[in-house]
């Protein structure tokens, strides 16, 4: 019923968007042409057969809106694209009004917009008061159900109620079944079950919805056992994997060959979700070198004056994915030598440092350098900053996860530099509290979320107490 209605709805705004925009187009009453009619039922019938294709007309519940929207506004887009190539094909389009055209697009794309925005809110305001929802049975252990219910607390607006738990670790032993019954626990005052067939039962008598399997991947029988329970019942059967224990990331279902494919470990963000950020890393560090081009003057000058050697320092360290590359410092010490494959800190008062060095090094100057890094596409101007390829080796054995961060480019600045985490890392405890810091970053990484770092960079985060 919703979705022959919400046929209709979408039907409609075609045609009011080819009538206002006719009244747009001419200002004095005219009847609509043939081919304006023509076109506007063309639309009104791919409405009807193309939408369904593209999903619009399934269950938005618990689904981002803007993700949505966006399909939305991508079905009609086709739909106006193929009424055009039908038009073209009756060898039509001379006598259509290309303004009238543009505006029919517009109003219509926005009238159908609009309408779902406000069937979609007015939806969220009717389920956080308790009605309109689907009720819910999870089947897992105690940890990962409680994880299910605190999303779903905070999360009314989805719709969803569960109304009982079914706690697999007390419900099957080594033989089969166990005879505890039911009540074993009560998180959040739900009733919670352990014998299967006093669940089947309770989801049939009470009509529950759906049931969704809070399980390891490792529990294939148990996932069959419910399956094969509920073969005969309308109810819905969702899966969501307990892999909480396999990886750092986020695990995305992806399809690689034509085989649905979990990511374990692979790189969190997809490149069109990357673009943004590429576009403003450029642009910001040719800006950056520009404006900064003085200040290197200067420092060049003041490095050459003070110690003999070269004005820049390179050094090899790990970019996306441990590839190789070389990073540009000015250089802040007095020309030494260091025994193959040893890196040794710069300590409080270290001599090998230069007056020029200490400064440059407290106020992050002598990282200017690595937007020329940023330009050649090699660093970030945010992300996790890149380590001596020798502390790499030392801790990535030493700090779980360490080794996630060259998951995405490093950056001249991160979200561990700004929170205080800058200068040497002499104990693990340390780079440990910095890796959660990167690895943070990695998983909650949005485009704003850099603008923020670059932000608090700007005010906060040039100097510190731990950077000599």
């Amino acid at each position: 019923m919703f979705r022959n209605t919400a046929r209709c709805v979408d039907a409609l705004c075609v045609i009011a968007g080819g009538l206002l925009a006719h009244r747009m187009r001419f200002a004095t009453p005219v009847a609509l042409s043939d081919i304006e009619r023509l076109l506007i039922a063309f639309n009104c019938v791919l409405v009807l057969l193309l939408f369904p294709a593209f999903g619009v007309y399934e269950a938005w519940r618990g689904k981002p809106l803007v993700a949505q929207l966006a399909r939305v506004v991508g079905a009609w887009l086709v739909v106006v694209a193929t009424a055009l190539l039908l038009a073209f094909t009756l060898h039509r389009m001379d006598a259509v009004s290309r303004l009238w055209l543009g505006y029919s697009t517009l109003i219509a794309g926005a009238l159908i917009v609009a309408t779902k925005c406000t069937v979609h809110l007015a939806l969220r305001v009717v389920r956080r008061r308790g009605l309109n929802f689907r009720t819910v049975a999870i089947v897992g252990a105690p940890g990962f159900a409680r994880t299910l219910l605190a999303h779903l607390e905070h999360a009314p607006q989805a719709g969803f109620r569960t109304v009982c738990l079914f706690d697999t670790s007390y419900a099957f032993d080594a033989s089969g079944f166990d005879e505890a019954g039911q009540d074993h626990k009560r998180p959040n005052r739900l009733p919670v079950l352990t014998d299967l067939n006093a669940f089947a039962a309770r989801v049939r008598a009470e009509k529950i919805n759906e049931i969704w399997l809070a399980l390891p991947l490792s529990e294939e029988r148990t996932i069959y056992r419910f399956t094969h329970m509920f073969r005969n019942d309308f109810v819905n059967l969702r899966f969501i994997p307990d892999v909480r224990s396999l990886s750092l990331f986020n695990h995305a279902l992806v399809d690689v060959v034509g085989l649905p494919t979990l990511n374990l470990s692979a790189s969190p963000l997809s490149s069109p979700q990357m673009w943004p950020k590429l576009i403003f890393d450029r642009l910001f560090a040719a800006a950056a070198l520009i404006a900064l081009a003085p200040v290197f003057i200067a420092l060049a000058i003041g490095i050459k004056l003070g110690s003999p050697g070269p004005v820049f320092f390179r050094q090899t360290r790990k970019g996306v994915d441990g590839q190789p590359f070389g990073i540009y410092k000015f250089r802040s010490m007095s020309v030494h030598r260091e025994a193959h494959g040893q890196i040794t800190q710069a300590t409080r008062n270290d001599s090998r440092i230069t007056k020029l060095g200490g400064f440059m090094r407290r106020t992050s100057l002598d990282e200017l350098p690595q937007f020329l890094n940023v330009l050649l596409g090699q660093m970030s101007v945010v992300g996790p900053r890149p380590h001596a390829i020798e502390h790499d080796d030392l801790y990535k054995d030493r700090v779980y996860g360490y080794m996630h961060r060259y998951r995405i480019k490093p950056g001249i600045t991160g979200w561990a530099q700004v929170n205080g985490y800058r200068g040497a890392t002499t104990k693990v405890e340390k780079m440990e509290a910095r890796v959660k810091f990167d690895l943070f970053y990695i998983h909650n990484w949005s485009f704003w979320f850099d603008m923020k770092i670059v932000f608090i960079t700007v005010f906060k985060g040039f100097v510190g107490r731990n950077a000599f």
